[in-house]
């Protein structure tokens, strides 16, 4: 009798869950889909040869785009191998107005935000002197995100959440001005209480307090129409792309940036989101091992300055940049303090640069003495399992760091199914045993460190909205390899036996997903 009330309750739980409806409603039309296809094919000849014909133009125009090889080869193989459901898919998920207006609108912002992003050629200049090699990586980030480097601007490293989370408690409640939060994921429990209650009190005070969430990141974790009850506490608050249970590629376009900016002088990033689990208050896989990055000074206004780009997107704004950018900022009279370079940069998928991938290799292909890299997942393209390969065969320490407890199964299997060619190359492999190791970092030669948003997987590389901090000879690099050597004695290594002694089915299966990865 107690299992059976057991399984009612599940069964309910499952009634009652929004996430049920939403996936029943996109399992329908993914059948509808499979029966039009299954329909148009069979009912003549000259139609699935029409249908044949279109297949192969479609793959011709995707064969000769400016995309990704792996994007190429995945839709290729489903439109040759279903013509009718492929094509069908493409044409759903290849390309969508709806991204092309929120390009439009995110280009428009950029450049009308160009005036105030200048580059101070001093600090370039330094920069310059001191690392001819760390300039032209600089340079990059500048070029193509917009986002200049600074100097100016101290950082302090958060080895793990439940560090990070009373130091933004502590600055959140000194804010005078304005507080700007823009997160992927937002779970009610300690951590967001806390902070919420902190929004409100200081909204009620006069301070500008904004908040942008994902609406697929928080699609189980908050009620629907949150955004309307945070309003009625005075809270300005929008959603990022709301999930609708709509086949389309704009789903996919996701705002995975964690951004928390107070008055222009503070800001916080890295892989931790609003939630218990993040700060070790709610066990989830494991011990959850995250990072992040305070950052204090002059670079603050690069993350100032992504909000309000994402701000004026998401609320489709009729005001210029302008209006916002002239409103007083920064309330820091006195100098900062100095330490390096910093230079926070944004990610978008819209505009065909894969800048957050980009930043990456530059570090990779540059490294003389070692790299290590810490990422939840690990599905590559084939330029950066180039790149990863051939700064092992040269003699850099390349070390790679990923969960031993997995978030998601499938995922983790894929992650395991490229350790074989990048052991083979040289490259070191370890995994975190106390649980889930979700930090995105990427230290080098004790001079150059990136902390963020960023995974190596096609979703953080090519369809995120995404953001991270690149570092020059600051304080920050030496706490990243620290941290990085002292987490090592809680990992285990993986050898190439590890690989091949997998049973044939799991490693049929892994080349499957590889297969599909990039459409995954």
């Amino acid at each position: 009798m107690g299992r059976i009330m057991q399984f009612l309750k599940r069964i309910l739980k499952l009634l009652f869950n929004r996430i049920f409806y939403v996936a029943l409603a996109l399992l329908i039309q993914m059948g509808w889909l499979l029966i039009t296809a299954w329909r148009l094919a069979a009912y003549s000849k000259y139609i699935s040869n029409a249908i044949g014909i279109i297949s192969v133009l479609i793959v011709l125009w995707i064969v000769n785009k400016k995309i990704n090889p792996s994007y190429k080869l995945g839709w290729t193989i489903l439109i040759m191998t279903v013509p009718v459901f492929g094509v069908l898919l493409y044409v759903l998920f290849g390309k969508s107005r709806i991204a092309q207006a929120i390009q439009d609108k995110y280009t428009q912002v950029q450049e009308e935000s160009l005036p105030y992003m200048e580059q101070d050629e001093q600090t370039f200049q330094e920069l310059e002197e001191q690392s001819a090699g760390a300039a032209v990586q600089s340079r990059y980030i500048h070029q193509y995100s917009s986002f200049p480097v600074h100097g100016n601007t101290t950082a302090e490293y958060f080895q793990v959440g439940d560090d990070m989370f009373p130091v933004l408690v502590r600055e959140l409640e000194q804010a005078q001005h304005y507080i700007y939060i823009e997160y992927f994921i937002i779970n009610d429990g300690v951590m967001w209480r806390t902070i919420l209650d902190i929004l409100e009190r200081k909204a009620k005070e006069g301070v500008d307090v904004r908040l942008i969430y994902d609406g697929f990141g928080c699609l189980t974790t908050l009620p629907n129409r949150y955004d309307k009850v945070l309003r009625e506490k005075s809270i300005k608050c929008t959603i990022f792309n709301p999930f609708r249970p709509l086949l389309n590629i704009v789903q996919n376009n996701r705002d995975h940036r964690k951004i928390c900016v107070i008055d222009g002088k503070t800001g916080f990033t890295g892989g931790i989101n609003l939630a218990d689990e993040y700060i070790n208050q709610k066990e989830r896989f494991g011990h959850w091992k995250d990072t992040a990055v305070m950052l204090k000074g002059e670079a603050v206004w690069n993350m100032t300055v992504m909000f309000l780009h994402m701000w004026s997107v998401v609320n489709n704004s009729a005001e210029p940049m302008e209006h916002e950018l002239h409103m007083p900022h920064k309330y820091h009279p006195e100098a900062f303090e100095d330490d390096g370079f910093v230079q926070p940069y944004s990610d978008t998928p819209l505009d065909g640069e894969v800048l957050g991938e980009n930043v990456y290799l530059n570090i990779i292909n540059r490294a003389k003495k070692y790299v290590y890299i810490c990422t939840p997942y690990l599905i590559i393209d084939n330029e950066m399992m180039t790149a990863l390969c051939l700064a092992a065969k040269s003699g850099v320490d390349v070390r790679i760091m990923t969960p031993g407890v997995p978030d998601k199964k499938m995922v983790f299997l894929l992650t395991q199914s490229y350790y074989e060619q990048l052991l083979e190359a040289g490259v070191r492999i370890y995994e975190y045993q106390p649980g889930f190791l979700h930090a995105k970092s990427f230290v080098c030669d004790d001079e150059i460190a990136v902390v963020g948003t960023i995974n190596l997987d096609y979703r953080s590389l090519y369809l995120h909205f995404e953001n991270g901090v690149w570092f020059y000879k600051n304080k920050v690099v030496g706490d990243i390899l620290e941290d990085f050597r002292e987490t090592l004695n809680y990992c285990d290594p993986i050898n190439i036996e590890f690989c091949r002694d997998r049973n044939i089915l799991v490693r049929g299966f892994q080349s499957i997903l590889r297969l599909f990865a990039p459409l995954l």
